[in-house]
């Protein structure tokens, strides 16, 4: 392979994984606002979601230079996996973005009296953005396949949440908007997972070049 080439795929990789690094530590730092009422550590996430904006663009740049020059059929995946990837994790910036704005709104109105488990459901999504993109940096397809089916335990706890705050509401009309601000906290979770199992379904397809999208393979062994 050429030297030069073999520096920008590294380089390409690098900035993919700091860029998930960013991502993560965005969708933990906007929950923690969230769950602590901290309006200041709001305003910072949301600050925060130009970096990750940045690093998308960078990325773009760096695989169209690159896509013209990929040797092997494993770079060209890694190059066109990189933007799909990278595009997934601009989208996980954008909703911890979204929860931080929530979270900014919900500090300046009482808490409601009310437990919905939207920290657990917190947990289990950021549990599922780790693996996939550990799967991604470790380059482990099994792990990230594992993945993909977790994810509707997320969407059975979004919708158990959702009807909660409904019920909630009937009840407490003076609590609809705040209700409201927790049920778009609970989407966006449910969002984020949606975009970590994209990322899993393109890692498994960037190291097996199995493509398992739409298909019935999802919850099958490493080929």
């Amino acid at each position: 392979m050429d030297s030069h080439f073999e520096t920008q795929l590294n380089e390409l990789k690098q900035r993919l994984l700091t860029m998930a690094n960013h991502a993560e530590t965005a969708l933990s730092r906007a929950m923690q606002a969230l769950l602590q009422r901290d309006a200041a550590l709001a305003a910072e996430v949301k600050e925060s979601d130009r970096i990750i904006d940045r690093f998308e663009i960078e990325i773009d740049d760096l695989v169209i230079q690159q896509l013209t020059k990929a040797p092997l059929a494993t770079d060209l995946r890694l190059v066109t996996a990189a933007i799909k990837i990278a595009h997934n994790l601009e989208r996980v910036g954008d909703e911890a973005s979204k929860i931080a704005k929530r979270a900014a709104d919900l500090c300046r109105e009482p808490p409601i009296k009310i437990q919905v488990d939207v920290p657990g459901l917190a947990a289990l999504t950021i549990d599922l953005l780790k693996a996939a993109l550990d799967a991604l940096g470790h380059s482990d397809p099994a792990t990230a396949r594992a993945i993909i089916p977790r994810d509707k335990e997320v969407d059975l706890l979004n919708l158990q949440i959702h009807r909660t705050l409904a019920e909630y509401m009937v009840g407490h009309p003076d609590t609809i908007k705040r209700c409201l601000h927790w049920m778009v906290v609970a989407k966006s979770l449910e969002r984020i997972a949606d975009h970590a199992t994209n990322i899993a379904e393109d890692v498994v397809y960037l190291y097996t070049a199995e493509e398992i999208r739409h298909t019935g393979a999802k919850s099958g062994g490493v080929s």
